[in-house]
């Protein structure tokens, strides 16, 4: 029988192979690049200790191009389980000094099967990309490595939260597996995804571009909306998923995460009297509301700086935590236009899917006007939105700071399509739109045969204005629940949540609905 140490010594030395990737050299390349190595990726990411890792033997099965004399256990990608705060997560990283972290079928297997094992033990999965893409050496079976990844990203989506964190290259089919999932993080100056890379484009379409340009973090993270947060770092990176990872529930079946808090559920903040400006043109922060209603004023946004007329982010409180969503009158007027109904629309669904209860805070003159828009498809994608909050069965708690007009009334998380709890403050203005286009429709003819058309105008304004401008039409009717002092704006909220607990609430039974795409 062989001897036990000698086992044990073969034993470290294949690890000891497998936890080297490419070898010192191109660990060295991947530092001079300012990445870290797929399991500095993890340690960060992960509690201390607690990775156990699966399939670190596994290897490429491929002869062909001389592959057979390059064979490298783990094949490019490191995966397994960890925990973050003490909760159960499934991770895989790729290795960038492993063939590029091309996926060859091998690699594709050993990311199925952690995701296939978060799937029935109900964990997130994590997958930290740094990969060339296809591996070409083994032609069509990397990309039906691909299409089973996309397949289970499919599956387990709305089943357990899916993160994507993007730390180098991410082109031509690898980018659909991040876009599947929930949240995408990119880094900037080291992060790239895109279809077809900056020489094809120019090969077809003549256009000049550079990888920072066409698939960058900034570009994904502001124009395109593919990223939901950009950082500097991958320490920061990777912090901020922990941070997320913190608000999530493990699954669709569980409750999310609570967490005790010194800020008190009766706190009143005197500042919120003073939030609203006097004249309804002017613009406020709603970052300053946010942040003096939740927990600590701790507020966790996604996608920022992309379509900033809505916010929308994470938040707790009393310890619980919810979704927010906002308009931002700083931004645009706070309007809805078509890249902030697919932002909101987006998050509305994710929250809905895992039991996060989503707080909305409106103010929103109505719906952006134009030819750019018209012919963009804002009546398509404006009804994302809509639908998103119809269709959403989580608790909806909805406050109206100021304006709420026309058809964004209705939209914003009101009554008529099952808002449980709708809350006004004295400032709000509830309307079919603002006074002066009412008065110009209402009193055309008048306001053209007064001798003085601009004084009968204004008084025509302050008239309206005192007859419609005001929370209490609707308050009568119901579809308001209470107008309230902004300074218990906080207070309200955490005991609507606490009523809301047992909240029971189901859609007509059906395969699925068909979401205007």
């Amino acid at each position: 029988m062989p001897d036990p140490r000698k086992l044990l010594d073969d034993l470290h030395h294949r690890q000891a192979l497998a936890e080297q990737g490419g070898g010192p050299d191109r660990v060295a390349q991947q530092h001079k690049k300012g990445k870290l190595t797929a399991r500095e990726r993890l340690d960060l990411l992960l509690d201390e200790g607690s990775f156990v890792e699966l399939d670190r033997f596994v290897t490429h099965r491929s002869t062909d191009f001389g592959l057979e004399q390059q064979v490298f256990p783990g094949d490019g990608v490191v995966t397994g389980s960890g925990r973050i705060d003490g909760r159960l997560v499934y991770v895989f990283s790729q290795d960038f000094t492993v063939f590029g972290g091309s996926l060859s079928e091998a690699h594709a297997e050993k990311i199925c099967k952690i995701m296939d094992l978060a799937q029935r033990n109900g964990a997130p999965v994590i997958g930290l990309n740094d990969s060339g893409g296809a591996r070409i050496q083994e032609g069509v079976v990397s990309l039906g490595g691909y299409a089973d990844i996309f397949l289970r990203n499919t599956l387990a989506s709305g089943v357990i939260p899916q993160i994507s964190a993007v730390l180098g290259p991410c082109a031509g089919g690898a980018v659909y597996s991040p876009a599947i999932t929930d949240f995408i993080f990119m880094v900037r100056g080291v992060s790239y995804m895109f279809v077809t890379g900056p020489n094809v484009v120019k090969t077809v379409t003549h256009e000049e571009v550079s990888f920072d340009e066409l698939g960058g973090a900034d570009t994904h993270g502001g124009v395109s909306g593919v990223a939901h947060f950009v950082h500097d770092s991958e320490p920061e990176c990777i912090q901020a998923i922990r941070e997320l990872v913190g608000f999530l529930p493990l699954n669709n079946l569980d409750q999310p995460p609570e967490r005790s808090s010194a800020d008190r559920a009766d706190r009143r903040d005197e500042a919120l009297l003073d939030l609203i400006p006097d004249s309804a043109n002017k613009p406020y922060d709603m970052h300053d509301v946010i942040g003096r209603v939740v927990d600590d004023g701790a507020f966790l946004e996604v996608q920022r700086g992309h379509a900033d007329n809505i916010l929308v982010g994470f938040a707790r409180l009393g310890g619980s935590p919810v979704g927010l969503v906002a308009n931002q009158p700083a931004v645009l007027a706070g309007v809805l236009d078509i890249n902030a109904s697919i932002k909101a629309g987006r998050f509305i669904r994710f929250c809905d899917c895992f039991n996060l209860p989503v707080v909305t805070f409106v103010d929103v003159p109505g719906f952006l006007p134009g030819v750019a828009q018209e012919h963009g498809g804002i009546i398509k994608h404006g009804a994302k939105l809509l639908y998103a909050y119809c269709e959403a069965t989580v608790p909806k708690l909805t406050v109206i700071t100021r304006k709420a007009y026309g058809g964004a009334y209705d939209v914003m998380s009101s009554k008529h399509i099952r808002g449980d709890v709708n809350l006004a403050w004295p400032s709000a203005e509830i309307a079919v739109m603002g006074p002066k286009g009412a008065v110009e429709i209402l009193f055309k003819d008048e306001i053209a045969r007064a001798d003085d058309s601009a004084a009968a105008t204004a008084r025509l304004i302050d008239e309206y204005t005192e007859k419609f401008a005001h929370p209490y039409a609707a308050a009568e009717r119901g579809y308001i629940d209470d107008v309230i002092d902004p300074r218990d704006t906080r207070p309200r909220l955490i005991e609507a949540l606490r009523t809301l607990r047992g909240k029971r609430d189901r859609n007509p039974p059906k395969k699925h609905g068909n979401i205007p795409l």
